[in-house]
């Protein structure tokens, strides 16, 4: 007889689906899939069943496939199945196969998904497998989160199996004769995960023969313990993260007086993507000066004076746009400038988004573009030169946003306005000044 109402009452336990959801079982043909889609058949469960054909061994991947069909025509259930070229995948990609074929899969089972309208994906991991993977997470360095081992839901994946030991599932197989596939390469020992299950979980388990009655309690008190962590970052996030729009500013002495600091500063940065190295180096410069910027593959975090900035890396290279002398606007990213010709020498006050220059000064075209490394200018009410660097530092103007900033430059090459911030003194309307143009910048909320 099958644990159905185990299963249920595991279901309903961790919150996995509601009745009348549909899942997409993934089965492979193997023990613990096999037993997965009986156990939800006999529950009454809507489902169907995703199978991927690797192509990594030849006639037994053509045999699982076809069982695997032949198993979803006997329980009267859909059946999707594909064909992957793993190997060449993985080349491509640079990654092991493993790695390749798991990217592969759950890539296509949520295609599958949202093409058939399942709600969720089930998967047969046991508590074995939860023990494996926090062997395996230990031997290549974790966290917190990587002690809870496999999660009963994540997403919309889900579990229903974890209830089950390995020994059950092979119980149940034998008692019940339910046919199964068996794979060649869960012998053997040159996968790391079946090296911790053919060598060293009996070594364990010599020393601890309930070892995975430990591990299932274990695995409560991390959960317990991440959760506590969790709640604490939420609170520290809600504390020293001010939104700006794209940016997030962090204050810096927040940051400084976390205790303990790395494990609190990794959680509340370790989700954009920073590598605990990086983390690492943000932490040693927190006391430095400021200009550092650290980087993820979506972040940039930019140390300024008395704080951190969180930004998105994906803007767009801003390409220089050309005005000729007729033009009345144009767009510019995250800006409109409107250009407003006057026969009076008006002077515009108390706008820094507005200028009137002298149109005799001007050559066209004019080029707007961002700021470029020894760009300098004359600043209104200033002598001499400035860089704009410099110039964006007295303004306290934070690092990553000086590339933002859209630069009017004369057909000379001379930069006549910082837009939103300071006129070239060179082209500021005069006692003998007959004709002016005005520039307007508005901010388009985008």
């Amino acid at each position: 007889m099958l644990p159905v109402h185990n299963l249920l009452n595991f279901v309903k336990k961790n919150h996995l689906f509601n009745p009348g959801d549909r899942l997409l079982a993934a089965v492979s043909g193997g023990r613990d899939s096999v037993l997965l889609v009986h156990l939800l058949k006999q529950a009454g469960i809507n489902f169907g069943i995703a199978h991927c054909n690797f192509q990594l061994r030849a006639n037994e991947a053509e045999a699982e496939q076809q069982f695997t069909k032949n198993l979803a025509d006997t329980l009267a259930v859909p059946f999707h199945t594909i064909n992957f070229d793993t190997q060449n995948y993985a080349r491509q990609h640079g990654i092991s196969t493993q790695m390749a074929a798991r990217n592969l899969r759950y890539t296509w089972f949520e295609d599958v998904r949202i093409g058939f309208k399942y709600d969720y994906i089930a998967v047969a991991h046991h508590q074995n497998d939860s023990v494996e993977t926090i062997l395996l997470n230990l031997t290549r360095g974790t966290g917190i989160a990587g002690m809870h081992g496999i999660l009963p839901k994540n997403g919309l994946i889900v579990r229903p199996m974890l209830f089950l030991l390995r020994e059950e599932v092979d119980e149940i197989i034998e008692k019940e004769n339910i046919p199964y596939m068996e794979d060649s390469s869960n012998t053997s020992s040159k996968y790391a995960r079946n090296k911790i299950r053919h060598e060293v979980v009996p070594k364990l388990k010599e020393l601890n023969p309930k070892l995975e009655e430990t591990f299932r309690k274990n695995i409560s008190h991390f959960t317990e313990l991440e959760q506590l962590l969790q709640s604490q970052l939420q609170k520290l996030k809600s504390e020293l993260f001010i939104d700006k729009g794209d940016d997030i500013y962090i204050m810096l002495y927040g940051l400084k007086n976390l205790y303990p600091q790395r494990l609190l500063f990794s959680g509340l940065f370790i989700e954009y993507g920073f590598t605990r190295e990086v983390i690492d180096d943000v932490i040693s410069c927190l006391d430095k000066n400021p200009g550092r910027s650290f980087e993820s593959p979506g972040y940039l975090l930019v140390l300024d004076r008395d704080q951190l900035i969180l930004t998105k890396r994906n803007r767009k290279v801003i390409k220089p746009i050309l005005i000729n002398q007729g033009d009345h606007d144009v767009e510019y990213p995250g800006y409109r400038l409107n250009i407003l010709h006057d026969d009076s020498p008006l002077i515009v006050s108390g706008n820094p988004l507005a200028v009137s220059v002298d149109v005799e000064r001007l050559v066209f075209p004019l080029t707007l573009r961002s700021w470029l490394e020894g760009d300098y200018f004359f600043p209104l009410g200033m002598r001499g030169r400035k860089k704009l660097s410099d110039f964006f530092v007295s303004q306290k103007i934070p690092l990553h946003q000086k590339q933002q900033i859209p630069v009017l430059i004369s057909g000379n090459g001379d930069i006549m306005w910082v837009g939103g911030y300071r006129l070239d003194e060179r082209y500021k309307v005069s006692e003998h000044t007959k004709k002016v143009i005005i520039f307007e910048l508005y901010k388009l909320h985008i």
